[in-house]
Parts: C-alpha cells; structure tokens; sequence
C-alpha cells in the first residue's frame, strides 16, 4: 500500500496576493503587454508563418527588453520574415537586423540552425510538443512553454523567465527558495491551479517590469506590502 498524500501544500495568501497583482496589471500597460512576444508576429499572415515569428520573437527575446526584441522583430517583418526568407539571408545581414538584442551573435547562428531543421524536418512549421521545441538550438523550456500556448494555443507548463522566478519567490510562493527558472516551474505547478498557468507569465512580467524591479522594488506602491514576506516596510 503506498503511503497516505500528506495536505496539499500551499502558499499563505496567494491567492490575496495574486488578486492585488491583478489589480495592479489592471490597465495592462508595461512593456510586456505592448511589446512582447504576443504582440511582434504578424497575425494576419499564414499560421504557419506565424507560428514561425512566435518561435524567432522567444529566441530573440531571452536577455532582451521587449522594446529591443519589437524593434529588432519589426525589422526582420518589413524585410519578411518566413523560413525561406530567413535561410536565404546571410549571417552579416540577419546580425544587423536583430542588433542589438542580447547575444546577437549567437542568436544569428541559433536562428539559421533552427530554421534549417524546421524547413527539413517539420514542413517548415514549429514542432507541437515541449520535448521537440526544446531540441532546438537556442530554444529553452520557458520558450517552449510560450510557444505551446501563443502558437499552438495549448497550455502545455508555466512559463517562468527571470521575473516569474525573483517574483514568485518573493512572494514564497515556492516551498522552499529555488536558484533556477526550471527548478520554480516545476515548484509552481506542483500547487498552482492549472487554470492560471496561461495568465501569469504575462501578469508577474509585467508586475516585475513596474512594481517588483530586480533592483530596488516599489514596495511601498504595492498593494501586497503587507502581506509580502520581502517586502521592504520602512
């Protein structure tokens, strides 16, 4: 016989703390929300090509500021953005068209590798699964888990980049402190209802951009500053 579940484990006030984040997030105005990933593919084009742009807008996007990975992203649309087009490129033109995202020089040859496989493996289309995405040159989990849900539309995990990490920690919304965005992941969906895995990457971004900075957070602006194990009360 295998031995009793203990109680579901869950962070004290959460759900208090997630309905003032959602206040906070109520004019939906941070950078994320006018200039993420969601917004930097063309979505009137063939979904197939779209959900190409989806992938390329994450790969760019990783240690990039939105505004960077938009602007960079606008760029490789008015050139045109598709498999075919991208492979025909050479590296010198696609590195002056994504400068100055983060990493760009390694970015150029993750793109061409990338999109080299999609054309002969995948019909020129993104994988449909986790564990195919994240074989992809310079495409790790929490892209993926974007990918699934802006591309496939299917929550397939929670996404978690550096500001759903500090945040959710801060917070003690992880059992115990976690070093790793994987290692928090898996710690939120051992908890969090299902539900509200799609919102909260875009809610606690766009929450760490404005109120919960990596540097010097804006506690005395946040409407959780009681009830925040890190907050800073002066």
């Amino acid at each position: 016989m295998s031995a009793p579940q203990g109680p579901h484990w869950e962070p004290r006030n959460w759900r208090q703390q997630l309905e003032n984040i959602q206040e906070m997030r109520r004019s939906r105005d941070a950078p994320v929300d006018e200039m993420g990933v969601q917004k930097c593919f063309d979505s009137s084009a063939a979904p197939q090509v779209m959900r190409y742009q989806v992938l390329l807008a994450l790969m760019l996007s990783s240690q990039t500021k939105d505004q960077v990975t938009s602007a960079a992203m606008l760029r490789l649309r008015h050139h045109g953005l598709t498999v075919d087009s991208i492979l025909q490129l050479d590296d010198a033109a696609l590195g002056q068209m994504i400068y100055p995202v983060g990493f760009w020089r390694n970015k150029v040859k993750y793109i061409k590798q990338t999109t080299a496989i999609l054309k002969q493996k995948y019909g020129g289309d993104i994988p449909r699964t986790v564990e195919e995405l994240v074989q992809l040159p310079g495409v790790g989990p929490k892209m993926a888990h974007l990918a699934m849900n802006i591309a496939w539309d299917s929550v397939s995990g929670i996404a978690v980049d550096t500001h759903v990490h500090r945040i959710t920690n801060r917070l003690g919304w992880v059992r115990k402190e976690t070093r790793h965005p994987e290692e928090t992941r898996l710690a939120l969906q051992d908890w969090l209802p299902r539900d509200l895995w799609r919102e909260i990457n875009c809610l606690l971004v766009g929450f760490g951009q404005q109120t919960c900075l990596p540097v010097s957070p804006r506690c005395a602006q946040c409407l959780n500053q009681d009830i925040c194990p890190a907050a800073k009360r002066h």
